[in-house]
């Protein structure tokens, strides 16, 4: 118990302390105008209140990872926990502040423009095509997690029997209304619910684990677990474990999700509550599901035969039934589903404005969103087809490799204008490593090599990236700032 409180202490401390030193690295300005107000269109940008944004942020960057994850990363026991809170305060919340924020200061671009910006157009290119395939399979993805859910659970406690290719039908028919119409007719009408149901199921699954007296959270484990590696499957900690846990650590994705929030936030200084904040608040729930998933089996070992079984679905299942009876269970796991429902829409809503960006589309034309979006959906249509633990697998090392080239894109950017580049360098230096060694090592995905030497060339070629980035990056200018960068004073009597 003291395990969990102090990781959930660590975390909102991170918030306050570290998130106000990056804020002010960053360099907010109040008086600046951001693209919700320049560039109102009723479509994309749009004001929305603070409160309802930061709700919004966390579901879109809050779908099964934040859960399927940190349940998987429970197999290496209580450690994982420690990588939620270091990564979540010092990588993950940082990309996605600066993901958003960038795209703040970019007239509301999204990550391949970014990317471009302060990385050269070769990066833009890459990010192009390399956000669209990761939205791709984060959209396949989130199809097929929440319609396998929903099927189950029709099937087990109704006298009804529903199919998946059904239930999928009628997910990518939601997604395909939710992704062009406009940002405050579903999303931001509705998303902030969804985000407070989010937040009470996840407090009330770990209070009810608080006070059973059948389960007691981390209560089979001790101190020395902690800081060990206890996989059943002698899987290595290094660099499995910062792949597995992405969401809730740190995730490229999000810095695909920021954006769309940056269309919509009304000042500056709601970044780091909308940014950093919403990313506090998802390793949070990170966290929740990292305890019960070690908590409600017991131990690593019973963990191991429910994944093995049913995979994190059943987990949550379980965890859910059994802890909050048929009615909390039933709430409890609705609320699980709509995580995933709530992201998918948002990921294919992001391939849409990525595409328009590189073709110049002008968004407020029906006609031209639907251009936009109905290939994405023909593609995605297709892939939901293909086995859903291959597209999950391709899906966390995109992931991974999306946030570390937000990451040095930041970087870039502070290096650019003689900032303290550090904080964003050094969690890049380290997802780079981690990207590099695991594709080489990896044998189902990658080439398989021996894990000595994928670290090996991993580093090596991480310090080449860094001497580069800071060679071409450092002091290039403060006199080629975009018109969106330069600071635009609100009148006072405004």
């Amino acid at each position: 118990m003291m395990w969990f409180l102090t990781c959930v202490a660590a975390l909102v401390a991170g918030y306050f302390i570290y998130g106000s030193i990056v804020e002010k690295i960053f360099g907010i300005n109040a008086a600046r105008q951001t693209p919700a107000l320049t560039k109102q269109d009723g479509v994309d940008y749009v004001p929305m209140s603070t409160k309802k944004v930061y709700l919004v942020q966390l579901l879109n960057i809050a779908g099964v990872g934040p859960i399927f994850g940190p349940i998987m990363g429970a197999l290496y026991g209580p450690a994982a926990m420690l990588w939620i809170v270091l990564g979540c305060v010092f990588a993950g919340a940082v990309h996605d502040y600066f993901s958003g924020m960038l795209s703040i200061r970019n007239g509301g671009a999204s990550v391949p423009t970014l990317t471009g910006r302060y990385l050269g157009k070769g990066a833009k290119h890459f990010m192009n095509i390399f956000a669209i395939v990761l939205l791709l399979l984060v959209g396949v993805v989130f199809v097929s997690a929440p319609a396998g859910m929903i099927t189950n659970l029709i099937n087990d406690k109704t006298s009804l029997t529903v199919g998946m290719g059904t239930m999928v039908s009628i997910i990518f028919i939601y997604y395909i209304i939710a992704t062009i119409v406009p940002v405050d007719k579903i999303i931001g009408r509705f998303y902030p619910l969804f985000g407070a149901l989010l937040i009470f199921m996840s407090v009330g699954l770990i209070s009810a684990v608080a006070i059973s007296s059948d389960h007691a959270i981390l209560g089979n484990f001790e101190v020395s677990d902690m800081f060990s590696n206890m996989n059943p499957n002698d899987l290595p900690l290094w660099p499995a474990l910062f792949i597995t846990i992405a969401c809730g650590a740190i995730s490229g994705f999000h810095a695909t999700q920021s954006p769309l929030m940056a269309r919509c936030i009304e000042n500056e200084t709601n970044g780091r509550f909308v940014f950093y904040g919403a990313m506090i608040g998802e390793g949070i729930i990170a966290l929740i599901w990292c305890a019960l998933a070690l908590s409600f089996f017991g131990s690593v070992d019973a963990l191991s035969d429910v994944v093995a079984n049913g995979g994190p679905g059943k987990v949550v299942y379980d965890s859910s039934f059994g802890l909050l009876g048929v009615f909390g269970g039933v709430i409890a796991f609705l609320g699980v589903v709509i995580l995933p429902i709530t992201s998918g829409d948002t990921a294919f809503r992001s391939s849409r404005l990525i595409l328009a960006e590189y073709f110049n589309l002008d968004q407020r034309n029906m006609r031209n969103r639907l251009m936009m979006a109905v290939p994405l959906f023909i593609v995605g249509g297709i892939l939901t087809q293909v086995d859903f633990g291959v597209i999950w697998r391709y899906f966390g090392f995109a992931n991974q490799t999306t946030a570390v080239m937000m990451l040095w894109t930041a970087s870039a950017y502070l290096l650019r204008y003689n900032k303290f580049h550090w904080i964003t360098t050094i969690p890049a230096m380290f997802m780079t490593t981690v990207c590099i060694t695991f594709i080489l090592n990896n044998a189902t995905l990658g080439f398989g090599l021996d894990m000595q030497i994928s670290t090996i060339i991993g580093v090596v070629t991480m310090l080449g990236i860094t001497r580069t980035v800071i060679k071409v990056s450092k002091g290039k200018g403060e006199n080629d700032l975009l018109d969106e960068e330069k600071p635009k004073v609100i009148p006072k009597n405004a």
